[in-house]
């Protein structure tokens, strides 16, 4: 009879997908010298900012943050400079170099953690705010998304929220990815009340674009059809509702 693959199975595999696109050598290509980048960058900035004004998240200083799967530090810089403290951060990085990264260029305030996240010594609903981006799609073990999600909603508080951000559509060019549609991130988050919105022109479209003008990615990402990417605040309920709705637009 099978085994179901371990968590450590999972981790070992999302190290070897990672190695494989270090090796690629695509570093360049999410530069932020990019235009296609930058922009990107840019939009969902606006966007984050958007939605932490909108759910009255106006003295952001106060609010605890968790980021799984941190990579360098790009995010929680960003939250910086938004306002969060530093002592109100923490980050959690399964690879090695890039938690390395992640230390020298942040704060000493800042906590980091190193491995897998599931086993992070977090406190249970202390967090504001647990915060993924572009990780559930580099994982393709059914069981580890959902043990991580667990996980994740376990360490936010009543009241607070997962902020997701990842693509929707499967790339097939690149196996060692795949999008995560609206309707399992409901499943993954049974309890959350959901508001979704779609971000992102798609990077090949965007590359392409930009190559030729700067100024053609805001034309073409005003096509929602065009946009992969969904930017979901899973709101955590003060009581755990009968249902959660999904607003998605």
């Amino acid at each position: 009879m099978a085994h179901p693959p371990s968590s450590d199975d999972e981790t070992a595999r999302i190290e070897q997908r990672y190695a494989r696109r270090a090796a690629a050598g695509l570093a360049d290509r999410y530069s932020l010298l990019q235009p296609d980048v930058w922009q990107t960058v840019q939009e969902r900035q606006r966007a984050m900012l958007g939605l932490f004004s909108r759910h009255g998240w106006h003295d952001l200083a106060q609010r605890r943050v968790v980021e799984v799967g941190c990579g360098a530090g790009g995010n929680l810089l960003e939250l910086l400079r938004a306002g969060f403290r530093p002592e109100h951060l923490c980050g959690i990085e399964l690879l090695a170099e890039r938690h390395a990264e992640a230390r020298a260029v942040l704060p000493a305030g800042v906590t980091l953690h190193l491995g897998d996240a599931c086993a992070a010594p977090l406190p249970e609903a202390g967090a504001d705010l647990v915060l993924q981006s572009t990780v559930f799609s580099s994982l393709l073990d059914d069981a580890f998304q959902q043990r991580l999600a667990d996980t994740m909603w376990r360490w936010v508080r009543p009241g607070g929220a997962v902020l997701w951000y990842d693509f929707t559509w499967n790339n097939p060019r690149n196996r060692d990815v795949r999008g995560v549609p609206l309707a399992r991130m409901r499943a993954l988050f049974p309890h959350g009340r959901i508001e979704a919105q779609r971000l992102t022109l798609a990077p090949p479209l965007a590359r392409a674009a930009c190559r030729l003008s700067p100024s053609l990615y805001p034309l073409l990402n005003m096509l929602p059809p065009l946009r992969t990417h969904v930017l979901a605040w899973i709101g955590k309920p003060v009581s755990t509702p009968v249902s959660a709705p999904v607003n998605a637009r």
